[in-house]
């Protein structure tokens, strides 16, 4: 009993290591990068690390508890998916960055209108404006989610179901080998997932420290800040497609496959 007490602790402290894992760590710098509050940037941290953990607890379960096996082109297809991802989250980055510069250059009056997270840039003459403020598809979608936001909320949360997705069996497969009891590898997984949660909580409040500082005292540095981060994710997730797809093999006839 002591030594299966003493695998959960480690696997906690596994868990908040597993947070730093490199694509993790930009995936969610990509997402924090537009707060203001360091507490909203903890609250990313923490769903993503609720997405994490429950398809790593379903995923995982399964293979421990069913024996279930994935295939080598079914692997390397989900951590494909966090690779687009990736790209993905690099480009909506990258595309609010150019949309401000097409603001600045414009010579008709362009301003931003914010609704929630999301920013969006028009133009128009001082007596026409081209639609209410409150009239638009996300304002409306405020309203509708009580203007708390919850939509922005799943984004994390999707992005930390695909994360778990592509690495649930290498955790599976660690827990097999040595926990002989699927109920105790279950456990191990749940405390897993609490020690990821914990541990991408503490590291998005540490990542939105400089974004949060600089967005309404140095806007340039933080557009540049933005900027990076979204170009270092796509290229993260361009090497990702080609480690996975040619490198592995996905591409070509999806060799064998070592969980990672």
């Amino acid at each position: 009993m002591a030594s299966l007490v003493s695998i959960l602790l480690l696997g906690f402290f596994l868990g908040m290591r597993h947070a730093t894992d490199p694509d993790h760590v930009i995936a969610v710098t990509t997402i924090v990068a537009r707060q203001r509050r360091v507490g909203a940037a903890a609250l990313i941290g923490v769903l993503w690390g609720i997405g994490h953990t429950l398809t790593m607890v379903a995923v995982g379960g399964a293979i421990i508890v069913f024996g279930v096996v994935i295939p080598p082109r079914l692997g390397l297809t989900m951590e494909l998916s966090v690779a687009l991802m990736l790209i993905l989250l690099g480009l909506l980055n990258v595309a609010g960055i150019m949309r401000w510069i097409t603001a600045i250059a414009t010579p008709v009056h362009v301003h931003p209108h914010r609704h929630g997270d999301y920013a969006h840039s028009h133009g128009h003459t001082p007596a026409a404006h081209g639609h209410a403020e409150d009239d638009t598809a996300i304002a409306r979608l405020d309203r509708r989610l009580g203007g708390l936001g919850l939509y922005q909320m799943l984004r994390p949360l999707v992005v930390g179901v695909v994360h778990g997705l592509a690495g649930s069996a290498a955790v599976a497969l660690l827990v097999l080998a040595t926990i002989p009891d699927p109920w105790w590898g279950i456990a191990y997984l749940v405390v897993f997932g609490a020690g990821t949660i914990a541990g991408m909580m503490l590291i998005t409040a540490a990542t939105a420290l400089p974004f949060t500082y600089t967005v309404s005292r140095f806007a340039a540095v933080n557009r540049h800040l933005v900027l990076a981060s979204g170009v270092a994710s796509i290229g993260f997730g361009l090497f990702l497609v080609y480690r996975i797809g040619v490198v592995d093999g996905l591409f070509a006839s999806g060799g064998p496959w070592t969980p990672q």
